[in-house]
């Protein structure tokens, strides 16, 4: 069986919200609504992604993001290159650096928060099943 993983969030700013994740994680825009029972949201993804994220936004009345400090996006990036050029883009599209809450991140990845609060994470190397480093 394939699936397709949608994440789905409310956001203040759409536009902003859209531009940071496009630039900063080289996204593109695979579909948008205006005004579906009150709703605005736009997908962003890589065609033919396994999965895509969601920015929505309430007209009658303003859902506030409400992020954790555990609630993360981690994305993996195998070349120690590849990995640099992401967390620069990242910053240079708006997303902050942040120390992670929990360690492990601290020592394999870089943490950013969006304008939202809601945290990326871009691990250093690929993901790897049942393999941590204590």
């Amino acid at each position: 069986m394939s699936h397709h993983l949608r994440i789905a969030r409310p956001v203040s700013d759409i536009a902003r919200a859209l531009r940071m994740y496009c630039e900063g994680l080289e996204m593109t825009i695979l579909d948008s609504f205006e005004d579906h029972e009150g709703y605005d949201g736009i997908m962003v993804g890589d065609a033919g992604g396994a999965f895509h994220l969601e920015f929505t936004r309430f007209r009658r009345r303003a859902l506030q993001p409400a992020p954790t400090a555990e609630d993360l996006l981690v994305f993996y990036v195998a070349s120690a290159p590849d990995w640099a050029a992401t967390c620069a883009r990242m910053v240079a599209a708006g997303f902050e650096p942040v120390a992670s809450a929990n360690p492990y991140w601290e020592r394999r990845a870089q943490t950013f928060r969006d304008c939202d609060g809601y945290r990326v994470v871009i691990h250093r190397g690929p993901w790897l099943a049942g393999c941590q480093d204590g």
